[in-house]
């Protein structure tokens, strides 16, 4: 019986492994673990937050649920550019917080084997949040470590890690 239950659960679990939400960020390709991904939606107003870093725009009221929203263009350091109307939030559930992440256009959700995805190079800037890449039929994707998006601190401003929903 015990067999049959192991039987029965894996392809569950098998329906969001080795699945990456791609994104664009510029000509570039990146890609966070579905299982993350709660949904995607069209830009909010976003209600600005004083003191908080510039990558933080603020928050937004998702169906009565205060999220804590992040361009991820800023927080790679790389030049702000303006909103439009493929600009979306990627509400993501990571580490039992919520955070929307600011992208400029969802592509798709794409398969990527383990034997297609290798380990990252050691960069500096954004590369401490892209830990691996995956090889795919029409060019490499970043991947990036959601935790690391949510809890890294700045490196010169310490302790200014995102708290979300406190």
């Amino acid at each position: 019986m015990a067999g049959n239950n192991v039987y029965e659960e894996s392809p569950e679990e098998d329906t969001q492994r080795d699945k990456y939400l791609i994104f664009s960020l510029g000509r570039q390709f990146y890609g966070i673990e579905i299982e993350y991904v709660t949904e995607i939606i069209g830009l909010q107003p976003i209600a600005g937050i004083p003191d908080l870093p510039e990558y933080i725009k603020g928050i937004i009221n998702l169906r009565g649920k205060i999220i804590p929203v992040m361009d991820v263009r800023l927080r790679f350091r790389m030049e702000p550019q303006p909103y439009n109307d493929r600009t979306c939030v990627i509400v993501i559930d990571i580490l039992d917080e919520i955070l929307g992440l600011i992208v400029e256009s969802v592509s798709e959700v794409l398969p990527i084997p383990p034997e297609e995805i290798v380990p990252a190079p050691d960069s500096p800037g954004s590369g401490r949040f892209v830990t691996r890449i995956g090889k795919t039929a029409h060019g490499v994707k970043l991947l990036l470590d959601c935790a690391k998006l949510l809890r890294d601190a700045e490196p010169e401003r310490p302790g200014n890690a995102i708290q979300p929903n406190e």
